[in-house]
């Protein structure tokens, strides 16, 4: 097994969504063993005070926009070098019933989500294939295996994720540049705010997704679940009839949990932020 202190130290890495949550922790962690990182985030102030406080170059990325994303990956690489890997991490996660979702929300929703790391891959992908090197890494989500009632559009954005990343890996899969796709479960972050959780499983924290793309960098591998224990269960649904899936996605309680049981005074900021209410 390849160690990190091999790997990591002057690898170029680019993060976006990188201001908070776990963009912010990978960065941080990476930083630690010694990568060169930058970060990139729509919210300009945030991310160039993350980036002061991580000693790292930060900059603004809209990953919606073509000409924003390739401007920044261009700073990137003129400040750092050559990139290595990018996390496209950037992602919005508004709640709610379907019949409820602005058309404004549901667009913007997937042009993050699923255009935003569609940007984000080609983008990386023509700067890398040319060297025969590199690794994109898309964050996905567990969301994008199964159905969460409240989570509809987030749902299919993330199981957009997880086959387009997997179609370009087999696209590619001669050319020296890897592509992985990392899915969370529940994460104790901005996007889950107000929102409790799954009935008897542990939230995972910002820490252990960010262990998981440090663990890729080192290992690269085309999918990685966490929680371990929230992917078994996740996974272990496909091979179960559906009316069963479906009365355990009831007894875990993940057709209340983004619904009915949403506390929307805590959940009020970041979905205004997400919403682009702010």
């Amino acid at each position: 097994m390849s160690n990190q202190s091999d790997i990591l130290p002057g690898k170029v890495i680019a993060i976006t969504g990188g201001a908070r949550g776990i963009g912010f922790a990978t960065a941080s962690s990476l930083v630690a063993l010694g990568a060169k990182v930058a970060i990139g985030d729509i919210d300009e102030t945030t991310v160039k005070q993350s980036g002061a406080d991580l000693d790292v170059y930060a900059g603004k990325v809209d990953v919606t926009d073509l000409a924003s994303f390739t401007a920044f990956l261009d700073d990137v690489e003129r400040e750092l070098g050559p990139l290595d890997v990018l996390v496209n991490n950037a992602g919005i996660m508004p709640v709610g019933l379907l019949v409820d979702e602005p058309d404004v929300v549901t667009r913007r929703m997937l042009d993050i989500n699923i255009y935003g790391v569609i940007n984000g891959t080609k983008l990386a992908a023509q700067r890398m294939i040319p060297r025969g090197a590199g690794h994109v890494i898309n964050i996905a989500s567990l969301a994008g295996e199964t159905c969460t009632p409240g989570l509809a559009t987030y749902c299919a954005s993330k199981a957009a994720v997880l086959s387009f990343t997997d179609s370009v890996r087999v696209e590619n899969r001669k050319s020296g540049v890897h592509f992985s796709s990392v899915l969370p479960s529940v994460v104790n972050t901005e996007l889950t705010a107000g929102t409790s959780g799954i009935r008897g499983i542990k939230n995972a924290e910002p820490s252990d997704i960010a262990n998981a793309i440090v663990g890729l960098v080192v290992e690269p591998r085309p999918r990685v679940r966490v929680t371990r224990l929230a992917g078994v269960l996740i996974g272990a649904q496909k091979f179960l009839p559906r009316v069963v899936s479906e009365k355990l996605n009831r007894v875990f309680g993940g057709e209340h949990i983004f619904t009915d049981k949403v506390d929307n005074t805590a959940r009020k900021a970041y979905e205004d932020r997400a919403r682009g209410r702010a």
